[in-house]
C-alpha cells in the first residue's frame, strides 16, 4: 500500500507502519502548505492508496466522493508519536477494508 501522511502528523510515524506499506509524508513529496483539495488531487494522481490526516473537518470541507483515494482521519488525543503509534494497526486494517472515496475514523 502506498500511504501519504498529512504534514500535521509527525514524520517519524512513517517508520511505524509495516514493511508492506510505502509511507511518504506531504513534505517529502514537496507538497507542504498545499490546501487540502489540491493535496488530495495530487495524491490521487500519484496513485496513493490512502491519505492519513488528523483533520476532522476534511470531509465537511471537501467533496471526497469523486476521489480515488481512501481517507483515514486519526482521532488521537494529541498528534504526538506516543499517542499515534498504538493506532497504526487500526489504520492499516481500516485501509484494507475501505474502497476509494471512503472515509474512516480511527482512534478515540
Amino acid at each position: 500500500m502506498k500511504l501519504l501522511l498529512d504534514e500535521s502528523l509527525p514524520r517519524q510515524l512513517a517508520a511505524e507502519f509495516p514493511a508492506s506499506c510505502q509511507v511518504f509524508t506531504v513534505p517529502q513529496m514537496g507538497w507542504a502548505s498545499f490546501k487540502n483539495g489540491v493535496l488530495l488531487r495530487l495524491a490521487t494522481e500519484a496513485n496513493f492508496d490512502a491519505f492519513i490526516t488528523p483533520d476532522r473537518n476534511l470531509e465537511r470541507q471537501q467533496n471526497l466522493s469523486d476521489l480515488k483515494i481512501r481517507i483515514v482521519v486519526v482521532m488521537a488525543v494529541r498528534n504526538r508519536l506516543p499517542e499515534l503509534i498504538p493506532l497504526v494497526a487500526s489504520i492499516v486494517q481500516a485501509i484494507q477494508t475501505m474502497t476509494a472515496g471512503e472515509v474512516a475514523h480511527v482512534g478515540a
